[in-house]
């Protein structure tokens, strides 16, 4: 590809001296496309097994898979024994850092023993492998170790976002129907302690005289704030767990023993238990960090921002670079406490050299100013991260400039809660990445972009074609479907390319000239203008594109002309001047010039906020309701509830 200024080139090839010590290369490639069975065999070889599979892959009770028939593993042992028994006991496993400024190095060795205590402790409640536990906690350490100790026994654990309301725990619990839930007293966010055993308790409650299947409540102390307590049934950690024996033998269980169950929203309103399995998850998400991130056990200093509440802190804070022996940093607060540079002082405190975030926070840092990730020595960071929705690309060359100091690769991951691990991504040693891009399926994964019918659909000449993203291949971490309804597993993913067999991802993709793939977002963030189909997404780029934007949100709002009229909301950066009817009119010019005029925004609003779930989510329903002037609906998983007044003084 060719460069377009000196410093805005189209694509960015992996220094040299990058390569020469990557984990991956080229090869990689193509011994996954030789023999996909053998390729992942390989994979599932860095891993310990207790007993060695039969078969890598049955497909045969499609659309549920069987990865690695008759083998035997222990996830936990795989994430924290075999690193002691190999005489790593003494490497720094979590370095935790705690929002009102606490911190705690947790060695192998003792987070083996921390696990141990829960895992004999859980015993001792008369937990049985099978059972399900919910966890309903922040960012603390305790939150891994009991997600471990889980794993240990399988148990099969359903970790509930602590941001979540009372109704939402009651939902999942009832649902999995859980034995426990382990739960702290209460969460520090922004300098102040929240209550979060008395959502249990008012979960719990919930529904009056309606019996929940709960025994017990296991609750760290974090906050020491006063909880209402029930005796008998509610047990406080520090004097049960903190107390059992440090030594457990880890047993062996099932390839496919259920893992965990992950709750994501459903277009029903009754959200979905994704269940994910052991052998193959693990295989992928030990496979995926070690090869997307390049770590080097032992070397790197890794930090995934996310919470543990979401599919992403499950598979590369705890599983993945557990597996791969990392050095990691797990951060309890949020990064605007007690000020906007608390992100870039732990970097610079531990050392950080990968770093793994999500655009929404990636655009909230251009917001602030690059003056105060510049205040900082970023130095050490040698690989950078995005997930959670497709990158802009203003935001992967902002990311790559300020905070990679201009060198740094940046892979930009596609996966959802669904697929368990990441699937498409640039190998940093390998890819000539393109802002904005997800480039290409990893090796061993395989994707497809195909029109209505299930036509694939290729580039021709220099032209872009755009189409629907669908995977054509079972994967090891694939979902292996939704706790007690095979049914609606097989409605929601698999019955629209039925025929072809195809797992239908519900987003848009596009492929350049070139082949490359780029993920345009949630089907339904596609609207329909006049007849043409135009992504939010690039509406959204394009936008954020002006200087003065630092985030954009775009919905399809309904027009009796032109069928859905395009409606944006924006937040302008910290040095940007707001001009009125003459920067809307900027806007919207800038909009028509970099994708058409028929994308032109039929109107454009500057607000303070934009509404966000707690995860970072931009939840453009809700400023659908506000486009079309309606009631808004359910607000319960905003940050704040209160961005909507601002937003509707925007119209006025």
């Amino acid at each position: 590809m060719t460069e377009t200024t000196a410093d805005h080139q189209d694509s960015y090839p992996p220094s040299a001296a990058f390569a020469a010590t990557a984990n991956a290369d080229a090869e990689i490639y193509r011994r996954a496309e030789s023999d996909r069975d053998a390729f992942w065999a390989e994979q599932a070889d860095r891993l310990h097994w207790h007993e060695r599979w039969s078969q890598v892959l049955d497909w045969s009770n499609a659309p549920v898979a069987e990865w690695f028939v008759d083998g035997k593993l222990n996830v936990a042992y795989n994430c924290v024994d075999r690193h002691v028994l190999d005489g790593h006991g003494d490497q720094v496993a979590i370095h935790w850092e705690g929002e009102p400024g606490d911190s705690r190095a947790i060695t192998y060795s003792e987070l083996l023993a921390e696990v141990s205590r829960a895992a004999n402790y859980l015993t001792e409640l008369g937990l049985e492998a099978g059972d399900r536990v919910a966890i309903y906690m922040p960012m603390v350490p305790e939150a891994i170790v009991a997600m471990l100790a889980c794993a240990r026994l399988g148990l099969t654990h359903s970790v509930v976002f602590a941001g979540f309301s009372p109704s939402a725990l009651r939902q999942r619990v009832d649902d999995a129907r859980a034995r426990l839930v382990i739960t702290t007293d209460g969460q520090w966010r922004r300098g102040k302690p929240a209550p979060l055993k008395e959502a249990v308790d008012e979960a719990l409650y919930a529904g009056g005289d309606v019996p929940h299947s709960v025994e017990h409540v296991l609750v760290v102390r974090r906050t020491n704030a006063e909880v209402p307590w029930t005796e008998g049934r509610d047990l406080w950690w520090h004097e049960t767990v903190a107390q059992a024996s440090p030594q457990h033998q880890a047993q062996a269980f099932d390839a496919e023993h259920p893992l965990f169950i992950l709750y994501t929203s459903g277009t029903t309103g009754k959200p979905k238990g994704i269940l994910h399995t052991s052998g193959g998850y693990l295989t992928q998400t030990a496979y995926t960090h070690h090869n997307v991130f390049d770590h080097k056990p032992g070397a790197d200093v890794y930090w995934c921002t996310a919470d543990i509440g979401w599919v992403t802190g499950h598979s590369y804070i705890v599983y993945g670079p557990l597996a791969n022996r990392a050095t990691q940093v797990v951060y309890e607060g949020t990064p605007n406490f007690p000020d906007e540079h608390r992100h870039w002082q732990i970097i610079e405190k531990y050392g950080v050299t990968i770093y793994y975030t999500a655009p929404t926070l990636i655009r909230t840092f251009m917001k602030w100013g690059r003056e105060i990730p510049d205040a900082h020595d970023l130095s050490s960071l040698r690989v950078l991260g995005s997930v959670g929705e497709p990158i802009n690309p203003e935001a992967w060359r902002w990311y790559r400039e300020v905070i990679g100091a201009g060198t740094t690769p940046i892979v930009d991951t596609w996966w959802q809660t669904e697929t368990g691990s990441i699937m498409i991504s640039p190998l940093p040693g390998v890819t000539a990445a393109k802002p904005g891009a997800a480039m290409t399926p990893l090796p061993g994964i395989s994707a497809q972009v195909v029109d209505e019918e299930g036509h694939l659909v290729r580039p021709a000449g220099d032209s872009a074609v755009v189409g629907y993203l669908v995977l054509d291949q079972p994967w090891p971490s694939m979902l292996r479907g939704i706790w007690g309804d095979m049914e609606r597993y097989k409605a929601t993913y698999w019955d629209r390319y039925a025929e072809q067999g195809w797992y239908f991802a519900g987003d848009g993709a596009k492929l350049d000239a070139d082949g490359d793939l780029w993920v345009l977002g949630r089907v339904d963030d596609v609207m329909n203008v006049s007849g043409h189909r135009i992504s939010t997404a690039e509406v959204e780029s394009a936008l954020v594109g002006h200087a003065g934007v630092a985030e954009a949100a775009v919905v399809g709002a309904n027009d009796a002309t032109t069928g859905q009229g395009i409606v944006a909301f924006v937040i302008l950066t910290a040095e940007a001047t707001d001009t009125g009817a003459a920067l809307v009119d900027e806007l919207k010019a800038e909009v028509a010039r970099e994708i058409s005029p028929i994308a032109r925004p039929r109107e454009i609003h500057v607000v303070p906020e934009l509404p966000k779930t707690r995860s970072g989510k931009i939840m453009r329903r809700l400023l659908r309701d506000v486009a079309e002037g309606r009631e808004l609906g359910d607000t319960s998983t905003l940050v704040d509830p209160h961005v909507f007044e601002a937003i509707r003084a925007s119209r006025t």
